[in-house]
């Protein structure tokens, strides 16, 4: 299998360096149709810290100051990615200032007099796709001040790419890196002169893949909110781009648009972020506004449901709820074991969340985070709701499906109801949840089940009962099928146990108070959660309340409520601004 892959790699290398050659003989551009305009947004305090020489990319922080970003060893090929992706210049431009751009065009040209003619790293056709749009996006930064060798150089860099992606864009994997890849040659042969030629049939391609790769509600395979933003976004770019060139927006890029925008509005929580699952995180902070507002689409979701989540809102109270079986085959390379979990949000304030995407933390984080214990759901002990097929495998095969799901108005809010049958065949268990949110957002009832209710499922749950399960694995005994309950804290919410012991309050930083209280059907605990978030070092310390017990019966309920305390006023003013993440 080794060999394969490289036998593969082989045949990669070999026709990116035959497309680069071929690229390196063609006449290049000179100039712009039409100055460009920045369209990527950055984050300054990132930009802020790559002037000061903390580079920290995919998880890794490499401290050089003085140094250019190509005289570092990448560590892995995530940072390498970050590298060559050229989504620094995001943040460089964010901070705008003498030093950035200083910085900027040190290492654009450094780069491309190490890389610009050999098609080594960074020319895989996504990562390509990305340089091209950030270099196009922020050419006057970059161009201010250069003499005329160096702005030669610059568009000898960019024909080389362009044309080396309309000869390997086809090599990208379907969905984003193909996004990625295709938005980039769109956006250089509109934006290039002399390279027109190479549009229509990126533009023709990138129709295609709208209508075969968003579908009819607007969702992507992987199912990831964070990913389903970056496609939207280069869409969105992709769009604009041909309205500034004066070219029409096809009905497969249009409609494109139009399915995913309703959804997006649908996976963001109240604060602007996403939701966080999948491998997803909440996403650049501003993105999902800026995307909704540039594809001039206003249509809101129909149903509160979007690529199998469905979200529940009302006054200034947000939860969004995993109620779909995870993906399958390829797309689940990155998911999650999730179903029926959710995130809760108050105002700008995440409360209930997931432990989020963890791989850039390492392999044991990555595969950590994505079991069921790392969401806000119920777990049986030893058993996520979703597994992998065998040890070695990224992939999930063994898919809890989700045979009933509602969610409709009910009598003061709104009401969820689903069950997934992830632990049907391992234990005869079907798990239920329900959640009901109040009209004025301040209270949210749940309930959790595990039900054995057919004679198949009742004969697997006795079995399970009295230790002789023949699938292995830690069967239950007479003392019943472990279980918990996890509500994992954001770690910005100061959590304590209260009444006794009986309750947990939740101070947030807007000053409001939550109070989480539960039916006495279960053990109430504190115990210790991480948060995991893209661009720190390493995972933050949190809290997760706990609701654990044993099932010994066909039935089993389990009820909790959170809401805010009654003293809690219906608005906040709540105006602090959380700091960005400094990795020092």
């Amino acid at each position: 299998m080794g060999h394969g892959k490289d036998r593969v790699e082989t045949a990669g290398g070999l026709g990116n360096r035959l497309a680069l050659w071929r690229a390196g003989r063609a006449h290049p551009a000179t100039a712009f149709q039409s100055q460009p305009e920045p369209r990527t947004v950055g984050l300054y305090g990132r930009g802020k810290q790559l002037i000061a020489g903390n580079i920290l990319f995919a998880g890794h922080l490499v401290e050089a100051p003085g140094r250019r970003l190509w005289d570092i060893a990448p560590p892995d090929a995530a940072f390498a990615a970050e590298m060559h992706g050229f989504a620094w210049l995001d943040d460089l431009a964010a901070v705008g200032d003498g030093a950035a751009r200083g910085r900027a065009q040190d290492w654009t040209w450094a780069w491309i007099a190490a890389f610009g003619r050999d098609a080594g790293p960074g020319w895989s056709p996504d990562l390509t796709g990305r340089r091209l749009i950030r270099l196009i996006n922020h050419a006057l930064m970059l161009l201010q001040g250069r003499d005329k060798a160096q702005a030669d150089a610059y568009f000898r860099a960019l024909s080389a790419q362009t044309l080396f992606l309309s000869r390997r864009w086809k090599a990208a994997a379907p969905g984003l890196p193909r996004f990625e890849a295709l938005t980039g040659l769109i956006s250089a042969g509109l934006a290039l002169k002399g390279m027109e030629r190479v549009a229509a049939p990126a533009i023709a391609a990138l129709e295609r893949d709208c209508r075969v790769g968003i579908d009819a509600g607007g969702g992507i395979p992987t199912r990831n909110p964070e990913e389903l933003l970056e496609v939207f976004t280069l869409l969105t770019w992709a769009a604009r781009a041909l309205a500034e060139a004066d070219r029409p927006v096809g009905p497969g890029l249009a409609g494109a648009m139009e399915r995913i925008a309703p959804g997006m509005r649908a996976l963001r929580h109240a604060d602007g972020g996403l939701a966080r699952f999948h491998g997803g995180g909440r996403g650049v902070e501003g993105r999902p506004d800026q995307a909704l507002a540039a594809s001039g689409v206003r249509a809101m979701p129909a149903s509160g449901r979007a690529m199998g989540f469905a979200r529940l809102s009302h006054g200034r109270t947000s939860v969004v709820v995993d109620a779909a079986p995870p993906p399958v085959g390829r797309a689940s390379r990155s998911a999650h074991a999730s179903t029926l979990a959710f995130e809760l949000t108050s105002g700008r304030r995440p409360v209930v969340v997931s432990c989020g995407p963890g791989a850039s933390f390492g392999a044991d984080w990555g595969h950590a985070a994505r079991a069921t214990a790392s969401h806000s759901t119920l777990c049986l002990d030893g058993f996520s709701s979703s597994r992998f097929a065998d040890s070695g495998s990224d992939e999930l095969t063994d898919i809890a499906a989700v045979p009933v799901m509602r969610l409709a108005p009910v009598e003061g809010g709104t009401g969820f109801h689903a069950t997934h049958a992830g632990w049907e065949a391992t234990h005869g268990l079907l798990c239920g949840r329900d959640l009901v949110l109040s009209n004025d957002g301040r209270h949210l009832a749940g309930q959790d089940t595990l039900d054995a209710a057919t004679p198949n499922q009742r004969r697997r749950f006795g079995r399970m009962l009295s230790g002789t399960d023949p699938r292995g694995g830690p069967a239950a005994d007479a003392q019943g099928v472990g279980y918990a309950i996890r509500f994992h804290l954001h770690p910005d919410a100061d959590a304590a146990l209260d009444l006794g012991g009986t309750a947990v309050s939740l101070m947030l930083k807007s000053g409001e108070i939550w109070v989480f209280r539960h039916d006495g059907r279960a053990t109430l605990s504190l115990e210790p959660s991480v948060y995991l978030e893209r661009g720190r070092l390493k995972p933050r310390p949190a809290r997760q309340i706990v609701l654990s017990g044993r099932a010994f019966d066909f039935h089993t309920r389990i009820g909790w409520t959170l809401a805010k305390a009654q003293d809690t006023p219906l608005a906040i003013r709540d105006l602090e601004r959380d700091d960005l993440p400094v990795p020092l």
